[in-house]
């Protein structure tokens, strides 16, 4: 039987944040097998995703990552910062700005931009996010909105 690490299922509380606050960064060096795999998972069997040649074909330098393994890397760095118990509520300005092509590491930076308890008492943090590789930014910046548990009673 496993143990359940109830660290991440309580996740991290609405007090415990500090405007300004970074997240851990998550690193993801762009292999042909990890964006292979990345293309089948989500099932985008568009060619510009897994084959150099058709790729350089429509002007790209590369193969390059897809919408959702992107989306998914902004997702893990928030999740490993907040744990299971918050929620993503909405994701602003994701933008491709270049390619995330195989051969590079992708590497997603975060922080804290405001912190606010709703008009309903939810805990809302605005988290800064983007994508960068050897060339720079490649994707945002953006936002994205979550809401986490606010402590209650004499854990305030």
């Amino acid at each position: 039987m496993s143990q359940v690490d109830t660290a991440a299922l309580e996740g991290r509380r609405f007090e415990d944040v500090t405007v300004g606050e970074e997240l851990p960064g998550a690193d993801y060096p762009l292999t042909v097998y990890r964006l292979v795999m990345a293309a089948g998972a989500n099932r985008d069997f568009n060619s510009i995703h897994h084959n150099t040649e058709y790729a350089r074909g429509t002007g790209a330098p590369e193969m390059y990552a897809n919408t959702q393994f992107l989306l998914g890397a902004w997702e893990r760095c928030v999740r490993d910062w907040m744990g299971l118990a918050g929620q993503i509520r909405a994701i602003r300005g994701f933008r491709m700005r270049s390619f995330n092509v195989v051969g590079d590491t992708m590497r997603v930076r975060a922080e804290v931009k405001d912190a606010r308890v709703d008009e309903y008492g939810r805990g809302v943090v605005e988290i800064a996010i983007r994508c960068e590789n050897s060339g720079g930014v490649t994707v945002g910046p953006g936002v994205v909105e979550v809401v986490l548990p606010r402590r209650t009673g004499e854990d305030a």
